[in-house]
């Protein structure tokens, strides 16, 4: 007999589109990824988005240096480049000798540390022909205190009415928050984000603080920029918190997730605890993706690396971000290993560590399969998933992702425990299946029984 404890994680929808229980044969379709009149372009169920932080990547630090490295992110895998913002960075209040990324000066400008407009089309242009997806950063709630719209169009910003001054945003001094009670001010950010897709071609726009933003602005700007060219909405806002703003974008965040994992690590927490608010995303359906991710610029800044969060678990919490159901997110130098917080407001290269070339090695093989499985396609309702009961539901966290005959089996161990035994007692894994990592063929009919060690992590395909 079944622990309630055991239900409530069993029912967890590992799948973007649907999740048929063991006891039932019956299908379950879930919401597919549209959202009233917006409809997410058939590319993102495939896509991983690589976060490009262009001023450490390279010495150089700008698009044509980033140009050569794109072979590398091809064979990496890599579908989707999301530039951190490259427009022109305010001198008043400038955060360190370089700045913020996020205190634009001008939204139609670009900054001179990485080039010229003519360089970033021309980069865009080979992304393009080597089959990458391009979406650029977008900062609508503020801006840097010299940006041009300060002097031209005052009106556009919220004002302090202590200070009789543009309003600071939220406890950043390096930046001031705009009006959208501006109707004018709306046109020209609408009219700014155009420029970038009429000019440049770019894909999409991963939108900072989206839930900073007032949600009907984004339901004005999506149809307008949609009309131009059918692209990726990537917010910056975590469903659970504010779910009315999966109304117009494709994916969001998932911060609760990243929070209680490292709940679970560092403070040893029960797997459940962990699971559980894997069932609260379900609950939200599949019109909005999650997009899973285990570091980013700010997380890496601001509150340690992977490595200091998560420790020994985080290969296998990159193994879920890249296998469950959703829209992967890997930082640039996550693939060579990088355990360097990298400084924000000046020059800082990512380092290469000892195991650089295991990492990309590893990498490598997860990003292609999420790219060419069917079975790991994101907001598929055809696409189904099952928690695989084993006989350590307490320690280990084992799905299968099925899309008619075609299978990905993900088991994890999320424990310290070493030479850990267990079996598989779930009649869906059935048949011969092949290691990702290593080739091996293993037949789950014949043998059921597992031996893992500490944080150690396997994927099989049917």
């Amino acid at each position: 007999m079944r622990s309630v404890g055991w239900l409530v994680t069993f029912l967890l929808l590992a799948s973007s589109c649907k999740l048929m229980p063991r006891e039932e044969s019956s299908d379950t379709k879930q919401s597919t990824a549209m959202k009233g009149p917006f409809i997410t372009p058939a590319w993102v169920r495939h896509t991983s988005i690589y976060e490009v932080n262009l001023r450490q990547y390279t010495e150089a630090g700008t698009f044509n240096a980033f140009a050569l490295e794109l072979p590398r992110l091809k064979e990496l895998g890599v579908e989707t480049l999301w530039f951190m913002p490259i427009t022109p960075i305010a001198k008043q209040n400038r955060k360190g000798s370089l700045g913020s990324y996020y205190a634009c000066s001008d939204y139609t400008g670009i900054n001179e540390e990485f080039g010229t407009a003519a360089d970033f089309k021309q980069l865009v242009q080979q992304a393009h022909q080597m089959g990458f997806k391009v979406i650029i950063d977008w900062v609508a709630n503020h801006t840097g205190w010299d940006h041009v719209w300060t002097t031209q169009h005052p009106d556009y910003y919220l004002k302090d009415s202590a200070t009789g001054t543009f309003k600071i945003a939220s406890g950043m001094d390096d930046i001031i928050e705009l009006d959208y009670g501006n109707p004018a001010l709306r046109s020209a950010m609408i009219e700014a984000m155009k420029y970038w897709v009429t000019e440049f071609d770019i894909d999409g726009f991963r939108c900072d603080l989206a839930f900073w933003v007032e949600l009907d602005f984004w339901k004005e700007a999506r149809p307008a920029l949609d009309a131009v060219k059918p692209l990726f909405w990537f917010g910056e806002y975590d469903e659970l918190d504010t779910p009315a703003y999966g109304e117009v974008f494709d994916a969001s965040y998932t911060w609760t997730w990243m929070h209680r994992a490292k709940e679970f690590y560092q403070d040893g927490k029960a797997l459940d605890s962990l699971l559980s608010v894997l069932h609260r995303y379900d609950q939200l359906g599949d019109s909005t993706m999650r997009s899973w991710f285990t570091t980013n610029h700010d997380e890496n800044s601001w509150n340690g690396t992977e490595y200091e969060k998560y420790g020994k678990m985080a290969k296998a919490l990159a193994v879920f971000s890249l296998t469950w159901n959703g829209v992967p997110l890997i930082y640039s130098g996550q693939e060579i290993g990088n355990r360097k917080r990298i400084a924000f407001f000046e020059k800082d290269r990512f380092q290469a560590a000892p195991d650089a070339a295991s990492l990309f090695a590893f990498y490598k093989s997860l990003l292609q399969l999420k790219k060419q499985h069917p079975a790991l396609s994101a907001g598929d309702p055809t696409v189904s998933t099952y928690r695989i009961k084993t006989s350590a539901d307490d320690k280990v966290f084992c799905f299968l992702r099925k899309k008619e005959n075609r299978e990905v089996l993900v088991v994890l161990n999320l424990s310290d425990q070493a030479d850990l035994h267990f079996d598989l007692l779930d009649n869906h894994v059935m048949g011969t299946y092949r290691s990702v990592f290593s080739g091996a063929a293993n037949d789950f009919t014949a043998s059921r029984s597992f031996e893992m060690q500490p944080w150690e992590y396997l994927v099989y395909e049917k």
